[in-house]
């Protein structure tokens, strides 16, 4: 409930629901709930009328900035029905947090995080019956901000739009965790210091594509990009940050402006120093990871995202190498941490950090 200082959230309610589907058809991101969540800005104004409304088409003109310049930040989190039936986020306030740091990336004006985290919750709580109850499925929440002022200068836009998407999703390991293929690259440059690498931003995805089509050409899964500079040390894997176990020590790359601060990483790093496991946040070598690839300490790689939350690595590929990690199969830390993440997020296990919130429901008349 808002606090009297805070703006209060409109309600349009749509008068076409849509028929909703099975949960055992869901992939995605191709079924789209019967809301959406909205927001303006404009300079002198700020912020303004945040309201729930139908899903609708956006209209913009052709010399909209965002379309030229790229002004667009968006990050994406989950909604998890337990088997109480409880709608529960997972750390939304850090998905608000991150959302706004993105923001300051590209000049576009921050937003008061809790109303970020308010916006999840009221398009949530519109669509509440959008969220599957199978085991592994979820609503994807898809909070996004584009720069709308139309003009053909390049500069930081004065006006920009916010809005918050959903899609009810299937599980993303249907026939149980699965190891995945990956390709370290040299060729491609995903990021640099000073650039954008650190911000959930349209520009880096769109300068994933082609290493992404190549790896797929090869037989990858997905790539793991290096360094942009020396091309030497690890960086990111794909859509997800990287982890990997080499004797006793876990190992991921530090956040030093060209990596996502990823808050599926964050709850792993914070899980395994709970559980007392040896967790150092240093640059790698691909060098040092292939070697110990070859003589058998590289004991576990996994990738950490909202998607697929741990997603194990069975097989690492550099300039024409291929290194086979664990025999292949899911590693027991990589396990660990996706069983103990996934208890949290559906209501199955005590929450010490609280990084679970409920959505209020409403009550039917």
């Amino acid at each position: 409930m808002a606090s009297m200082n805070e703006p209060t959230i409109g309600f349009t309610q749509t008068r076409t629901p849509q028929r909703r589907p099975e949960d055992s058809t869901l992939s995605f991101g191709k079924v789209l709930t019967d809301h959406m969540f909205m927001m303006n800005y404009e300079e002198g104004r700020g912020w303004h009328d945040p309201r729930v409304v139908p899903y609708a088409p956006l209209t913009l003109d052709p010399a909209t900035s965002v379309l030229h310049y790229g002004q667009a930040v968006f990050d994406g989190l989950k909604a998890f029905r337990g088997g109480d039936g409880t709608i529960r986020l997972f750390r939304a306030q850090r998905h608000a947090e991150r959302l706004n740091r993105s923001c300051a990336a590209l000049c576009i004006p921050t937003m008061d995080a809790n109303l970020i985290r308010r916006s999840f919750e009221a398009i949530v709580s519109a669509d509440h019956a959008w969220v599957p109850s199978s085991p592994g499925t979820s609503l994807y929440i898809r909070p996004t901000v584009i720069a709308t002022e139309v003009q053909l200068g390049v500069h930081p836009a004065h006006s920009y739009t916010y809005f918050v998407i959903c899609s009810p999703v299937g599980s993303y390991y249907k026939e149980g965790v699965k190891p995945v293929r990956i390709l370290a690259t040299d060729k491609y440059v995903r990021a640099v210091q000073g650039g954008l690498g650190e911000a959930k931003t349209a520009a880096n995805y769109a300068a994933s594509l082609a290493a992404q089509q190549d790896a797929e050409r090869q037989g990858y899964t997905q790539v793991l990009w290096l360094d942009g500079i020396e091309r030497r040390f690890v960086d990111e894997v794909g859509t997800m940050n990287i982890m990997l176990r080499i004797g006793d020590e876990v190992i991921t790359p530090p956040l030093a402006g060209t990596i996502l601060d990823g808050v599926t990483r964050n709850s792993a790093l914070t899980l395994m120093r709970d559980w007392g496991l040896k967790v150092s946040e240093r640059k790698i070598a691909i060098e040092e990871v292939m070697q110990a690839g070859r003589d058998g300490t590289l004991a576990e790689m996994w990738g950490t995202g909202t998607a697929a939350v741990v997603s194990p690595v069975g097989e690492l590929g550099y300039k024409g190498e291929t290194i086979r990690i664990g025999g292949g199969q899911t590693g027991p830390v990589t396990q660990r941490l996706y069983d103990a993440i996934v208890a949290l997020q559906y209501g199955r296990a005590p929450d010490p950090h609280g990084w679970m919130s409920t959505v209020p429901v409403p009550v039917a008349a």
